[in-house]
């Protein structure tokens, strides 16, 4: 089986594509240490997820192992509403819906597809606030599946070696600012 990538990694590439190497820098390193507040806020809103207590309901999957041959990703659903057909990634505050988030999204639709899950609509949902973000699916937004699959192939050819423009703006929240030479803008 080719190396898969980590669903979660989407998010953090189109943060930073440096941040998924300064992680793995930390290795077994205790996250309470790096992590930011939010990460920690945001990690704490998963755990009736993480441990499949956010409800009894037999017609939903949470926190299902996914994974997508055709697109070699894999990670963690949070929730799958089957008799809705309804899939929806859980944020703890949505502020802005990052292209990041609808990637995560998207890829954790075509895991569930190709394991035979029918899959109509697409949520974000932000926890502070209960607000519902309705998301395209891919058949329904082909430009941003074909983006979605341009970062995959990106992904895949990153040479962390490569010219770099740091984004004041992200640096300036990044967790591992500390480690990266050219974040410090």
């Amino acid at each position: 089986m080719e190396a898969y990538l980590p669903i979660s990694y989407l998010n953090d590439f189109v943060f930073c594509p440096r941040s998924i190497y300064f992680h793995q820098c930390y290795g077994r390193t205790e996250q309470r240490l790096y992590q930011s507040t939010d990460q920690t806020r945001g990690k704490a809103a998963h755990k009736t997820i993480d441990g499949q207590r956010y409800t009894s309901a037999r017609d939903v999957l949470q926190g299902l192992d996914v994974y997508s041959e055709q697109y070699a990703i894999g990670g963690k659903i949070d929730l799958y509403h089957k008799a809705k057909a309804l899939l929806v990634e859980r944020k703890k505050k949505i502020k802005v819906i990052y292209d990041g988030y609808i990637y995560q999204l998207y890829a954790q639709y075509h895991c569930l597809t190709e394991m035979g899950y029918e899959v109509q609509r697409l949520q974000l949902y932000s926890l502070d606030d209960n607000r519902v973000y309705p998301i395209k699916t891919p058949a329904e937004d082909t430009a941003r599946q074909a983006a979605f699959e341009r970062l995959l192939a990106a992904m895949r050819q990153h040479d962390l070696n490569a010219p770099f423009k740091p984004d004041k703006r992200k640096c300036a929240r990044c967790i591992y600012s500390s480690l990266c030479d050219v974040g410090l803008c």
